[in-house]
């Protein structure tokens, strides 16, 4: 299908008619922010936003689309670093009006819109003292996440988002509504454990709930120079922790916060992350090599789980490029190539320079799920946030040096929910190529002509002659 834009905005009157939502159109006062993601770097101008209300209005802003040839993005939480959620010239569908969440406490279930950002969930479950693995900020789409892989905090506990999948509704490219469950289109709901947006727009999901009556935190900033000893200390503490610790070394620019002292503010600092599902005094036991490093400040208390997914949320209007590479081990030498990287991390900004661990539940979740990267053991996300035009190659260029920096450790296998575009070789890695061509023939089923493009895209198969 070859999209092509309508030639006025007055293309979307067949649209408005029984369309329960909003629709906005260039020139509309409400257009812009309409139109708005997180990253400032995506300028793009749809013809049409169609902002959904319901599952019929999905359908009928799919079936326009494809009537009036019009190329279809489809928006959750905008938080899609390469800008997915828009279509230049085309039709979004947006989902923000579908956020509801509903708790189903006996189930340890809750149902989610799929336009429900982590935050709207996580206050949902919070106070049943529930949760499920959710991505590290408070403003990631739900569906985009899960769909994706999702990776968080929780994830060495309870595994990752799509671990917790129960089940999905879509609305698929022919305008149809399609359940997908262990139960019902089987091979559809394997897809959608990591496969993305490719097979349809779903309109909610059936997310598994856990317990989870304790959560704690402890949060350590130390001088540059004495990163490389943390890093390695938090690699010891990590690789025999239990499920319940997670974390990240991050390398930040100082933020102006009362508990970081006047001289970190503005400069890079290490900081060390360590998140525990459970009490303090456990968490402190866990962690306690690193609570001897020497610091220059702290916050180490216990914490509710929504109020953690906040802490690192991104800062809103900045220009953002990401990526990763997930690493087989992390020996001494890779440690210094990690923290290398951070010397010329550009500073003042918004960058981090993240290490995860990896492993526990993450580790022993189902093998044939599109994941490779599920497996290994560490994950380096170097994480471009800055704010002025004039500073994107050299932000770009340090993004691109870190992921060079560890590639002798690197397995090749990426959580593609971490990066932008960078090629169709890259998307097949964070499948695995046996993975790829089973997704392919579930998109020629489900997208034979690949409506749902504007992903990691995911080719339909060609039908043998």
């Amino acid at each position: 299908m070859t999209p092509r834009t309508p030639a006025t905005a007055s293309a979307p009157a067949g649209l408005r008619s029984g369309f329960a939502g909003g629709i906005h159109v260039p020139g509309d006062p409400g257009y812009d922010e309409a139109r708005t993601v997180f990253n400032s770097m995506i300028d793009r101008r749809p013809a049409v936003v169609a902002q959904c209300a319901s599952e019929a209005d999905v359908a009928r802003a799919l079936r326009f689309a494809r009537e009036e040839g019009l190329e279809v993005a489809v928006r959750g939480g905008g938080h899609s670093v390469a800008g997915m959620a828009l279509s230049e010239g085309g039709l979004v569908i947006d989902l923000r009006r579908m956020r509801a969440v509903e708790v189903d406490r006996d189930a340890h279930s809750a149902r989610v819109g799929g336009g429900a950002t982590m935050s709207d969930l996580d206050r949902a479950t919070q106070p049943y003292a529930l949760a499920t693995t959710g991505g590290r900020v408070s403003t990631t789409g739900v569906g985009g996440f899960t769909l994706g892989g999702g990776s968080g905090w929780l994830e060495r506990a309870f595994g990752l988002a799509c671990d917790n999948l129960l089940a999905a509704e879509l609305v698929t490219a022919d305008g149809g509504s399609v359940h997908a469950s262990a139960q019902e289109n089987p091979e559809l709901f394997w897809a959608l454990h990591g496969g993305g947006g490719n097979f349809g727009v779903v309109t909610s999901l059936t997310l598994r709930l856990h317990d989870l009556p304790a959560m704690s935190m402890a949060l350590l900033l130390l001088r540059p120079e004495n990163g490389p000893e943390a890093v390695r200390t938090f690699r010891d503490v990590m690789e025999s922790a239990p499920d319940a610790a997670g974390g990240a070394c991050i390398y930040i620019t100082g933020p102006p916060e009362e508990w970081v002292p006047e001289g970190l503010v503005g400069h890079l600092v290490c900081a060390v992350l360590v998140t525990y599902a459970g009490t303090e005094a456990e968490m402190r036991e866990v962690a306690a090599p690193l609570l001897a490093l020497e610091r220059e400040a702290e916050v180490i208390d216990a914490i509710d789980y929504a109020d953690l997914q906040c802490m690192l949320d991104d800062p809103p209007g900045m220009r953002n490029y990401w990526s990763a590479e997930y690493l087989d081990r992390f020996p001494d030498e890779a440690t210094a190539a990690f923290c290398a990287g951070a010397a010329t991390m550009p500073v003042p900004s918004g960058s981090q320079h993240v290490l995860f661990p990896m492993g526990g539940a993450v580790a022993r979740g189902p093998a044939d799920y599109p994941l490779p990267w599920r497996s290994s053991p560490w994950a380096v996300h170097p994480f471009g946030v800055w704010e002025s035009e004039a500073d994107d190659e050299q932000s770009k260029e340090w993004v691109r040096r870190v992921r060079g920096a560890v590639m002798p450790w690197a397995s090749g296998a990426v959580y593609l929910n971490f990066i932008g575009r960078e090629g169709q070789e890259r998307v097949v890695a964070g499948f695995g190529e046996h993975a790829y061509e089973r997704l392919s023939r579930v998109k020629a089923r489900y997208d034979p002509d690949n409506v749902f493009h504007l992903n990691h895209n995911v080719r339909p198969a060609v039908a043998a002659v």
